[in-house]
Protein backbone atom coordinates (compact mmCIF):
# COMPACT_ATOMS: atom_id res chain seq x y z
CA UNK A 1 0.00 0.00 0.00
CA UNK A 2 1.96 3.22 -0.99
CA UNK A 3 -0.77 5.42 1.07
CA UNK A 4 1.49 8.14 3.20
CA UNK A 5 -1.34 8.63 5.36
CA UNK A 6 -3.13 5.00 7.76
CA UNK A 7 -7.16 4.87 6.68
CA UNK A 8 -9.08 2.45 8.22
CA UNK A 9 -12.94 1.69 7.76
CA UNK A 10 -15.57 -0.16 9.86
CA UNK A 11 -18.82 -1.03 7.34
CA UNK A 12 -21.50 -2.34 9.13
CA UNK A 13 -24.91 -3.46 7.41
CA UNK A 14 -28.15 -1.78 8.89
CA UNK A 15 -29.54 -5.24 9.34
CA UNK A 16 -30.26 -4.84 13.38
CA UNK A 17 -28.65 -4.46 16.60
CA UNK A 18 -24.75 -3.80 16.31
CA UNK A 19 -23.26 -7.60 17.63
CA UNK A 20 -20.10 -6.88 20.29
CA UNK A 21 -17.86 -8.73 18.01
CA UNK A 22 -18.45 -5.75 15.48
CA UNK A 23 -17.91 -3.80 17.82
CA UNK A 24 -14.80 -5.41 18.80
CA UNK A 25 -13.47 -4.67 15.06
CA UNK A 26 -14.41 -1.29 15.60
CA UNK A 27 -12.04 -0.55 18.59
CA UNK A 28 -9.28 -2.40 17.13
CA UNK A 29 -9.32 -0.17 13.79
CA UNK A 30 -9.83 2.80 16.04
CA UNK A 31 -6.82 1.98 18.35
CA UNK A 32 -4.84 1.02 15.28
CA UNK A 33 -5.69 4.40 13.13
CA UNK A 34 -4.72 6.45 16.58
CA UNK A 35 -1.88 5.04 16.80
CA UNK A 36 -0.73 5.29 13.73
CA UNK A 37 -1.83 9.32 13.97
CA UNK A 38 -4.48 7.93 11.29
CA UNK A 39 -8.33 8.40 10.15
CA UNK A 40 -11.23 6.32 10.65
CA UNK A 41 -14.26 6.31 8.37
CA UNK A 42 -17.80 4.72 9.51
CA UNK A 43 -19.23 3.78 6.01
CA UNK A 44 -22.52 1.88 5.87
CA UNK A 45 -22.89 -1.18 3.57
CA UNK A 46 -26.35 -1.11 2.80
CA UNK A 47 -26.59 -2.63 -0.42
CA UNK A 48 -28.94 -5.56 0.88
CA UNK A 49 -32.12 -3.74 0.12
CA UNK A 50 -34.37 -7.02 1.92
CA UNK A 51 -32.38 -7.02 4.96
CA UNK A 52 -32.24 -3.39 6.04
CA UNK A 53 -33.96 -2.69 9.44
CA UNK A 54 -35.17 0.98 10.18
CA UNK A 55 -33.72 2.71 12.79
CA UNK A 56 -30.42 0.29 12.61
CA UNK A 57 -27.82 3.21 11.58
CA UNK A 58 -29.21 5.45 13.95
CA UNK A 59 -28.37 2.61 16.41
CA UNK A 60 -25.00 2.15 15.37
CA UNK A 61 -24.11 6.07 15.74
CA UNK A 62 -25.26 5.82 19.00
CA UNK A 63 -23.46 2.74 20.48
CA UNK A 64 -20.57 4.69 19.12
CA UNK A 65 -20.55 7.65 20.68
CA UNK A 66 -21.26 5.76 24.04
CA UNK A 67 -18.34 4.10 23.94
CA UNK A 68 -15.93 7.00 23.36
CA UNK A 69 -14.87 5.45 19.73
CA UNK A 70 -14.90 8.49 17.39
CA UNK A 71 -14.86 8.44 13.63
CA UNK A 72 -13.09 10.67 11.60
CA UNK A 73 -15.36 10.94 8.45
CA UNK A 74 -18.61 8.67 7.68
CA UNK A 75 -22.57 8.90 7.77
CA UNK A 76 -23.00 11.22 10.53
CA UNK A 77 -20.07 13.09 10.72
CA UNK A 78 -19.17 13.66 6.34
CA UNK A 79 -15.75 13.72 5.03
CA UNK A 80 -15.05 14.54 1.03
CA UNK A 81 -14.29 10.79 0.08
CA UNK A 82 -18.67 10.64 0.95
CA UNK A 83 -21.26 9.74 0.67
CA UNK A 84 -20.83 7.13 2.85
CA UNK A 85 -23.82 4.56 2.64
CA UNK A 86 -23.80 2.63 -0.45
CA UNK A 87 -27.45 3.35 -1.77
CA UNK A 88 -26.43 6.35 -2.16
CA UNK A 89 -23.01 5.59 -4.77
CA UNK A 90 -24.88 3.53 -7.20
CA UNK A 91 -23.46 5.22 -10.15
CA UNK A 92 -19.94 5.13 -8.95
CA UNK A 93 -20.47 0.89 -8.71
CA UNK A 94 -22.17 1.15 -12.12
CA UNK A 95 -18.83 2.31 -13.99
CA UNK A 96 -16.84 -0.26 -12.19
CA UNK A 97 -19.41 -3.32 -13.26
CA UNK A 98 -19.29 -1.76 -16.76
CA UNK A 99 -15.18 -1.78 -16.53
CA UNK A 100 -15.56 -5.47 -15.60
CA UNK A 101 -18.07 -6.62 -18.19
CA UNK A 102 -15.89 -4.56 -21.18
CA UNK A 103 -12.66 -6.13 -20.21
CA UNK A 104 -14.41 -9.85 -19.92
CA UNK A 105 -13.19 -10.31 -16.59
CA UNK A 106 -17.26 -10.54 -15.47
CA UNK A 107 -20.36 -11.59 -17.46
CA UNK A 108 -24.29 -11.15 -16.82
CA UNK A 109 -26.36 -14.62 -15.80
CA UNK A 110 -29.48 -14.55 -16.75
CA UNK A 111 -30.05 -18.00 -14.72
CA UNK A 112 -34.29 -17.52 -12.71
CA UNK A 113 -33.86 -19.10 -8.97
CA UNK A 114 -35.98 -22.21 -10.45
CA UNK A 115 -33.27 -22.62 -12.88
CA UNK A 116 -30.81 -22.58 -10.61
CA UNK A 117 -32.62 -25.12 -8.00
CA UNK A 118 -32.60 -27.26 -10.55
CA UNK A 119 -28.58 -27.27 -11.09
CA UNK A 120 -28.61 -27.70 -7.48
CA UNK A 121 -30.78 -30.86 -7.35
CA UNK A 122 -28.67 -31.92 -10.23
CA UNK A 123 -25.18 -31.45 -9.25
CA UNK A 124 -23.92 -32.18 -5.85
CA UNK A 125 -22.04 -29.03 -4.22
CA UNK A 126 -23.33 -27.17 -6.91
CA UNK A 127 -21.31 -23.96 -7.31
CA UNK A 128 -21.72 -21.06 -10.32
CA UNK A 129 -18.53 -21.25 -11.58
CA UNK A 130 -15.66 -21.96 -14.56
CA UNK A 131 -16.95 -25.97 -14.32
CA UNK A 132 -20.60 -25.10 -14.64
CA UNK A 133 -21.24 -21.37 -16.39
CA UNK A 134 -21.22 -23.21 -19.76
CA UNK A 135 -24.41 -24.92 -19.52
CA UNK A 136 -26.14 -21.88 -17.92
CA UNK A 137 -27.53 -18.92 -19.13
CA UNK A 138 -25.46 -16.03 -19.50
CA UNK A 139 -23.50 -14.08 -21.75
CA UNK A 140 -20.89 -16.26 -22.62
CA UNK A 141 -23.37 -19.03 -23.76
CA UNK A 142 -26.01 -16.59 -25.56
CA UNK A 143 -25.24 -14.55 -28.23
CA UNK A 144 -24.89 -11.00 -28.46
CA UNK A 145 -28.21 -10.25 -30.22
CA UNK A 146 -29.91 -12.03 -27.18
CA UNK A 147 -28.49 -10.78 -24.58
CA UNK A 148 -29.56 -7.40 -25.50
CA UNK A 149 -32.84 -8.33 -26.02
CA UNK A 150 -33.15 -9.76 -22.82
CA UNK A 151 -32.22 -6.99 -21.56
CA UNK A 152 -34.37 -4.63 -23.37
CA UNK A 153 -37.36 -6.72 -22.72
CA UNK A 154 -36.43 -5.97 -18.71
CA UNK A 155 -35.08 -9.56 -17.46
CA UNK A 156 -33.51 -9.33 -14.26
CA UNK A 157 -29.79 -10.35 -14.56
CA UNK A 158 -26.71 -10.44 -12.24
CA UNK A 159 -23.06 -9.83 -13.19
CA UNK A 160 -20.90 -12.25 -12.29
CA UNK A 161 -17.08 -12.24 -11.68
CA UNK A 162 -15.25 -14.82 -14.26
CA UNK A 163 -13.03 -16.83 -12.07
CA UNK A 164 -10.43 -18.94 -13.45
CA UNK A 165 -9.85 -22.50 -12.21
CA UNK A 166 -6.79 -23.90 -10.06
CA UNK A 167 -5.13 -20.53 -9.64
CA UNK A 168 -2.61 -19.63 -6.24
CA UNK A 169 -4.36 -16.51 -4.69
CA UNK A 170 -2.16 -15.15 -1.95
CA UNK A 171 -3.32 -13.07 0.93
CA UNK A 172 -0.41 -11.77 3.08
CA UNK A 173 -2.66 -10.86 6.38
CA UNK A 174 -0.72 -9.10 9.15
CA UNK A 175 -2.16 -11.05 11.41
CA UNK A 176 -2.05 -14.50 9.67
CA UNK A 177 1.01 -14.26 7.67
CA UNK A 178 0.86 -15.85 4.22
CA UNK A 179 -2.54 -17.53 3.19
CA UNK A 180 -2.71 -18.99 0.08
CA UNK A 181 -6.17 -20.05 -1.67
CA UNK A 182 -6.77 -21.84 -4.92
CA UNK A 183 -9.50 -20.57 -7.51
CA UNK A 184 -10.96 -23.76 -7.16
CA UNK A 185 -12.47 -22.91 -4.12
CA UNK A 186 -14.19 -20.16 -5.47
CA UNK A 187 -17.70 -19.58 -7.10
CA UNK A 188 -18.63 -16.90 -10.00
CA UNK A 189 -19.33 -14.71 -7.05
CA UNK A 190 -22.20 -12.25 -7.78
CA UNK A 191 -21.37 -8.70 -8.12
CA UNK A 192 -24.01 -6.33 -9.40
CA UNK A 193 -28.27 -7.37 -9.45
CA UNK A 194 -29.97 -5.89 -12.04
CA UNK A 195 -33.39 -5.91 -9.77
CA UNK A 196 -32.34 -3.15 -7.13
CA UNK A 197 -29.61 -1.88 -9.60
CA UNK A 198 -26.93 -2.26 -6.27
CA UNK A 199 -23.55 -3.83 -5.82
CA UNK A 200 -22.63 -7.28 -3.74
CA UNK A 201 -20.55 -6.31 -0.90
CA UNK A 202 -17.70 -7.91 -2.71
CA UNK A 203 -17.34 -5.46 -5.35
CA UNK A 204 -19.38 -2.18 -3.01
CA UNK A 205 -16.19 -3.14 -0.36
CA UNK A 206 -13.61 -2.88 -3.06
CA UNK A 207 -14.67 0.15 -4.69
CA UNK A 208 -14.90 2.15 -1.45
CA UNK A 209 -11.92 1.01 0.32
CA UNK A 210 -10.18 2.70 -3.34
CA UNK A 211 -11.82 5.66 -3.22
CA UNK A 212 -11.25 5.91 0.12
CA UNK A 213 -8.08 6.01 0.06
CA UNK A 214 -8.24 3.18 2.86
CA UNK A 215 -5.02 2.01 3.58
CA UNK A 216 -5.99 -1.70 5.88
CA UNK A 217 -8.58 -3.83 6.14
CA UNK A 218 -9.18 -4.73 9.73
CA UNK A 219 -11.73 -7.14 10.04
CA UNK A 220 -13.52 -10.39 11.74
CA UNK A 221 -12.11 -14.08 10.63
CA UNK A 222 -15.30 -14.84 9.20
CA UNK A 223 -14.56 -12.73 6.30
CA UNK A 224 -11.45 -14.35 5.60
CA UNK A 225 -12.74 -16.81 2.79
CA UNK A 226 -13.46 -13.88 0.79
CA UNK A 227 -9.97 -12.31 0.83
CA UNK A 228 -9.00 -13.97 -2.46
CA UNK A 229 -11.99 -12.54 -4.29
CA UNK A 230 -11.11 -9.04 -3.08
CA UNK A 231 -7.53 -9.77 -3.87
CA UNK A 232 -8.87 -10.39 -7.80
CA UNK A 233 -10.86 -7.49 -7.78
CA UNK A 234 -8.33 -5.12 -7.03
CA UNK A 235 -6.11 -6.97 -9.92
CA UNK A 236 -9.15 -6.96 -12.68
CA UNK A 237 -9.61 -3.32 -11.32
CA UNK A 238 -5.92 -2.22 -12.43
CA UNK A 239 -5.76 -1.24 -8.69
CA UNK A 240 -3.26 -3.81 -7.49
CA UNK A 241 -0.70 -1.51 -6.60
CA UNK A 242 -2.75 0.55 -4.25
CA UNK A 243 -4.48 -2.66 -2.62
CA UNK A 244 -4.65 -2.37 1.35
CA UNK A 245 -3.01 -4.48 3.97
CA UNK A 246 -5.31 -7.51 5.40
CA UNK A 247 -5.49 -7.91 9.10
CA UNK A 248 -8.38 -11.08 10.29
CA UNK A 249 -9.33 -10.86 13.79
CA UNK A 250 -10.00 -13.60 16.02
CA UNK A 251 -13.64 -14.91 16.73
CA UNK A 252 -15.43 -14.11 19.78
CA UNK A 253 -16.22 -17.45 20.42
CA UNK A 254 -19.03 -19.11 23.18
CA UNK A 255 -17.96 -18.72 26.98
CA UNK A 256 -18.56 -22.89 26.90
CA UNK A 257 -18.42 -25.50 24.05
CA UNK A 258 -17.44 -24.17 20.84
CA UNK A 259 -18.07 -22.26 18.35
CA UNK A 260 -18.95 -18.44 17.55
CA UNK A 261 -20.60 -16.01 20.16
CA UNK A 262 -24.17 -15.56 19.45
CA UNK A 263 -27.33 -13.84 20.49
CA UNK A 264 -28.73 -17.27 21.95
CA UNK A 265 -25.52 -17.20 24.58
CA UNK A 266 -26.34 -14.37 25.96
CA UNK A 267 -30.25 -15.13 26.25
CA UNK A 268 -28.81 -18.38 27.33
CA UNK A 269 -26.20 -17.41 30.00
CA UNK A 270 -27.83 -14.18 31.00
CA UNK A 271 -25.50 -11.17 29.63
CA UNK A 272 -26.00 -8.73 26.42
CA UNK A 273 -24.07 -9.10 23.24
CA UNK A 274 -25.20 -5.85 21.82
CA UNK A 275 -23.96 -2.16 23.25
CA UNK A 276 -27.42 -0.72 23.68
CA UNK A 277 -30.43 -2.01 23.98
CA UNK A 278 -32.04 -3.34 20.88
CA UNK A 279 -35.94 -3.38 19.79
CA UNK A 280 -36.74 -5.04 16.72
CA UNK A 281 -39.41 -2.94 14.70
CA UNK A 282 -41.12 -5.88 13.04
CA UNK A 283 -41.53 -8.14 16.43
CA UNK A 284 -40.76 -5.53 19.37
CA UNK A 285 -38.65 -7.82 20.85
CA UNK A 286 -36.29 -6.72 22.97
CA UNK A 287 -32.29 -7.79 23.37
CA UNK A 288 -30.81 -5.79 26.18
CA UNK A 289 -27.54 -4.25 26.20
CA UNK A 290 -24.63 -3.08 28.03
CA UNK A 291 -25.27 0.51 28.41
CA UNK A 292 -28.65 -0.37 30.30
CA UNK A 293 -27.72 -3.21 32.55
CA UNK A 294 -25.24 -0.55 34.10
CA UNK A 295 -21.60 -1.36 32.49
CA UNK A 296 -19.82 1.65 32.20
CA UNK A 297 -18.46 2.24 28.48
CA UNK A 298 -14.78 2.43 29.46
CA UNK A 299 -15.02 -0.99 31.45
CA UNK A 300 -16.39 -2.70 27.93
CA UNK A 301 -14.10 -1.03 25.63
CA UNK A 302 -10.80 -2.15 28.39
CA UNK A 303 -12.77 -5.40 28.50
CA UNK A 304 -13.36 -5.89 24.74
CA UNK A 305 -9.79 -4.70 24.09
CA UNK A 306 -8.41 -7.79 25.73
CA UNK A 307 -10.07 -10.32 24.01
CA UNK A 308 -7.94 -11.63 21.33
CA UNK A 309 -4.82 -9.10 22.01
CA UNK A 310 -2.22 -9.55 24.66
CA UNK A 311 -0.51 -6.44 25.73
CA UNK A 312 2.32 -8.80 26.41
CA UNK A 313 2.29 -7.51 30.34
CA UNK A 314 0.01 -8.68 32.95
CA UNK A 315 -1.54 -5.23 33.23
CA UNK A 316 -5.11 -5.44 32.48
CA UNK A 317 -6.64 -2.37 33.44
CA UNK A 318 -6.37 0.43 30.01
CA UNK A 319 -7.43 3.54 29.09
CA UNK A 320 -8.39 4.90 26.08
CA UNK A 321 -5.16 6.55 25.44
CA UNK A 322 -3.20 3.54 27.08
CA UNK A 323 -4.99 1.10 24.33
CA UNK A 324 -3.91 3.26 21.57
CA UNK A 325 -0.40 3.51 22.90
CA UNK A 326 -0.04 0.07 23.76
CA UNK A 327 -2.00 -1.84 20.83
CA UNK A 328 -0.22 -3.52 18.22
CA UNK A 329 -1.63 -5.58 15.44
CA UNK A 330 1.45 -8.26 15.91
CA UNK A 331 -0.24 -8.97 19.13
CA UNK A 332 -3.46 -10.24 18.17
CA UNK A 333 -4.19 -13.94 18.33
CA UNK A 334 -4.89 -16.32 15.51
CA UNK A 335 -6.82 -18.40 17.62
CA UNK A 336 -10.58 -17.01 18.93
CA UNK A 337 -10.83 -16.08 21.63
CA UNK A 338 -13.73 -17.11 24.72
CA UNK A 339 -16.15 -14.33 25.78
CA UNK A 340 -15.32 -14.74 29.44
CA UNK A 341 -18.65 -12.50 30.34
CA UNK A 342 -18.03 -12.53 34.42
CA UNK A 343 -14.36 -11.04 33.43
CA UNK A 344 -16.68 -8.33 31.89
CA UNK A 345 -18.55 -7.91 35.21
CA UNK A 346 -14.70 -8.02 36.75
CA UNK A 347 -13.73 -4.72 34.31
CA UNK A 348 -17.18 -3.08 35.51
CA UNK A 349 -16.33 -3.34 39.21
CA UNK A 350 -12.51 -2.19 38.89
CA UNK A 351 -14.29 0.96 36.70
CA UNK A 352 -16.64 1.79 39.68
CA UNK A 353 -13.61 2.07 42.01
CA UNK A 354 -12.01 4.23 39.47
CA UNK A 355 -14.69 6.60 39.53
CA UNK A 356 -14.53 9.76 41.75
CA UNK A 357 -17.40 9.36 44.27
CA UNK A 358 -19.41 12.58 42.93
CA UNK A 359 -19.21 10.73 38.92
CA UNK A 360 -20.72 7.49 41.10
CA UNK A 361 -23.08 9.82 42.79
CA UNK A 362 -24.15 11.42 39.47
CA UNK A 363 -24.88 7.93 37.91
CA UNK A 364 -26.77 7.04 41.15
CA UNK A 365 -29.12 10.16 41.55
CA UNK A 366 -31.54 8.53 38.51
CA UNK A 367 -32.11 5.25 41.05
CA UNK A 368 -32.90 7.16 44.09
CA UNK A 369 -35.38 9.22 42.00
CA UNK A 370 -37.03 6.06 40.85
CA UNK A 371 -36.88 4.74 44.25
CA UNK A 372 -38.60 7.95 45.28
CA UNK A 373 -35.98 9.31 47.51
CA UNK A 374 -34.42 13.05 47.94
CA UNK A 375 -30.97 13.73 49.60
CA UNK A 376 -28.75 15.96 49.59
CA UNK A 377 -25.63 15.43 47.05
CA UNK A 378 -23.18 15.73 49.34
CA UNK A 379 -24.74 12.76 51.53
CA UNK A 380 -24.81 10.37 48.22
CA UNK A 381 -21.05 11.02 47.87
CA UNK A 382 -20.57 10.16 51.34
CA UNK A 383 -22.80 7.06 50.64
CA UNK A 384 -20.68 5.93 47.56
CA UNK A 385 -17.19 6.10 49.12
CA UNK A 386 -18.75 3.87 51.32
CA UNK A 387 -20.14 1.19 49.40
CA UNK A 388 -18.95 1.21 46.27
CA UNK A 389 -16.27 -0.94 46.85
CA UNK A 390 -18.96 -3.49 47.56
CA UNK A 391 -20.66 -3.83 43.70
CA UNK A 392 -19.95 -4.15 40.00
CA UNK A 393 -23.05 -2.31 38.93
CA UNK A 394 -24.49 1.36 39.92
CA UNK A 395 -27.61 -0.43 40.25
CA UNK A 396 -26.47 -2.46 43.18
CA UNK A 397 -25.72 0.54 44.88
CA UNK A 398 -29.50 0.59 46.30
CA UNK A 399 -28.99 -3.00 47.95
CA UNK A 400 -25.98 -1.25 49.58
CA UNK A 401 -26.93 1.80 50.71
CA UNK A 402 -30.84 2.16 51.33
CA UNK A 403 -30.68 2.38 54.75
CA UNK A 404 -29.33 5.45 54.50
CA UNK A 405 -31.86 7.32 53.05
CA UNK A 406 -35.02 4.94 54.22
CA UNK A 407 -34.81 3.76 57.85
CA UNK A 408 -35.94 0.42 58.77
CA UNK A 409 -39.44 -0.67 59.39
CA UNK A 410 -38.42 -4.26 60.10
CA UNK A 411 -35.70 -5.97 61.06
CA UNK A 412 -33.96 -9.34 60.23
CA UNK A 413 -36.13 -11.87 61.92
CA UNK A 414 -32.82 -14.54 62.38
CA UNK A 415 -30.60 -11.50 63.47
CA UNK A 416 -33.16 -10.33 65.67
CA UNK A 417 -34.00 -13.67 67.58
CA UNK A 418 -29.80 -14.31 67.97
CA UNK A 419 -28.38 -10.97 68.48
CA UNK A 420 -31.20 -8.87 70.59
CA UNK A 421 -30.90 -10.16 73.89
CA UNK A 422 -32.97 -8.99 77.23
CA UNK A 423 -31.02 -6.11 77.87
CA UNK A 424 -30.80 -5.01 74.34
CA UNK A 425 -33.15 -1.99 74.94
CA UNK A 426 -32.28 -0.84 78.43
CA UNK A 427 -28.47 -0.59 76.31
CA UNK A 428 -29.61 1.13 73.33
CA UNK A 429 -31.53 3.44 75.81
CA UNK A 430 -28.15 4.46 77.33
CA UNK A 431 -26.48 4.70 74.41
CA UNK A 432 -29.11 7.36 72.97
CA UNK A 433 -28.67 9.27 75.74
CA UNK A 434 -24.73 9.42 75.23
CA UNK A 435 -24.96 9.77 71.81
CA UNK A 436 -27.21 12.98 72.04
CA UNK A 437 -24.79 14.39 74.40
CA UNK A 438 -22.30 14.62 71.35
CA UNK A 439 -22.03 17.67 69.56
CA UNK A 440 -19.18 16.56 66.70
CA UNK A 441 -20.50 13.31 65.17
CA UNK A 442 -17.77 12.65 63.32
CA UNK A 443 -17.00 8.63 63.12
CA UNK A 444 -13.62 9.21 64.87
CA UNK A 445 -15.58 11.20 67.85
CA UNK A 446 -19.08 9.15 68.17
CA UNK A 447 -16.30 5.50 67.75
CA UNK A 448 -13.91 7.13 70.74
CA UNK A 449 -17.10 8.23 73.30
CA UNK A 450 -18.89 4.65 72.75
CA UNK A 451 -15.78 2.96 73.27
CA UNK A 452 -14.84 4.73 76.38
CA UNK A 453 -18.56 4.29 77.71
CA UNK A 454 -18.65 0.74 76.90
CA UNK A 455 -14.96 -0.01 78.76
CA UNK A 456 -15.43 2.46 81.69
CA UNK A 457 -19.21 -0.18 82.20
CA UNK A 458 -17.64 -3.27 81.23
CA UNK A 459 -20.41 -3.87 78.73
CA UNK A 460 -19.77 -6.41 76.00
CA UNK A 461 -18.70 -4.33 73.01
CA UNK A 462 -19.98 -6.97 70.13
CA UNK A 463 -23.10 -7.27 71.63
CA UNK A 464 -23.91 -3.55 71.95
CA UNK A 465 -22.75 -3.20 68.36
CA UNK A 466 -24.44 -5.69 66.64
CA UNK A 467 -28.10 -4.36 68.09
CA UNK A 468 -26.71 -0.68 67.07
CA UNK A 469 -26.34 -2.54 63.71
CA UNK A 470 -29.75 -4.12 63.70
CA UNK A 471 -31.14 -0.35 64.75
CA UNK A 472 -29.95 1.31 61.95
CA UNK A 473 -30.16 -0.75 59.20
CA UNK A 474 -32.76 -3.75 60.25
CA UNK A 475 -30.15 -6.12 59.03
CA UNK A 476 -26.54 -7.46 59.78
CA UNK A 477 -24.67 -5.55 56.69
CA UNK A 478 -23.48 -2.22 56.33
CA UNK A 479 -20.12 -0.41 56.57
CA UNK A 480 -18.61 0.56 59.76
CA UNK A 481 -21.15 2.04 61.90
CA UNK A 482 -19.54 5.04 62.94
CA UNK A 483 -19.45 5.80 59.30
CA UNK A 484 -23.02 5.18 58.64
CA UNK A 485 -24.31 7.56 61.69
CA UNK A 486 -21.70 9.94 60.70
CA UNK A 487 -23.50 9.98 57.30
CA UNK A 488 -26.84 9.87 58.46
CA UNK A 489 -26.50 12.21 61.22
CA UNK A 490 -27.51 12.54 64.81
CA UNK A 491 -31.50 13.36 64.70
CA UNK A 492 -31.56 10.40 62.20
CA UNK A 493 -29.50 8.06 64.59
CA UNK A 494 -32.04 8.32 67.67
CA UNK A 495 -34.67 8.15 65.76
CA UNK A 496 -33.69 4.44 64.83
CA UNK A 497 -32.46 3.68 68.03
CA UNK A 498 -35.77 4.59 69.35
CA UNK A 499 -37.95 2.41 66.41
CA UNK A 500 -36.27 -0.29 67.41
CA UNK A 501 -36.61 -0.40 70.66
CA UNK A 502 -40.24 0.07 70.55
CA UNK A 503 -40.51 -2.88 67.88
CA UNK A 504 -38.51 -5.44 69.51
CA UNK A 505 -38.97 -4.15 72.81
Amino acid sequence: MTNKKVRVRFAPSPTGALHIGGVRTALYNYLFAKQQGGDMILRIEDTDSQRFVPGAEAYIVEAFEWLGIKFDEGVHVGGKYGPYRQSERRDIYKTYVDQLLSDGLAYMAFDTPAELDVQRAAILNFQYDASTRMQMRNSLTLSTEEVAALVAAGNQYVVRIKIEPNEDIVVNDLIRGKVVFNSLVLDDKVLYKSADQLPTYHLANIVDDHLMEVSHVIRGEEWLPSAPLHVLLYRFLGWEDTMPSFAHLPLLLKPDGNGKLSKRDGDRLGFPVFPLQWTDPKTNDISSGYRENGYLPEAVVNFLALLGWNPGTEKEIFSMEELIKTFSLERCSKSGAKFDYEKGKWFNHQYIQLQSNAELATLFLPVLAEKGVEAPFEMVEQVMALTKERVSFVKELWDQASFFFVAPTSYDEKMAKKRWKENSAALLAELATLLEGIDDFTAARTEGDIKVWIEAKEYNLGGIMTAFRLALVGEGKGPYIFDIIAVIGKEETLARIQRAIDVLK
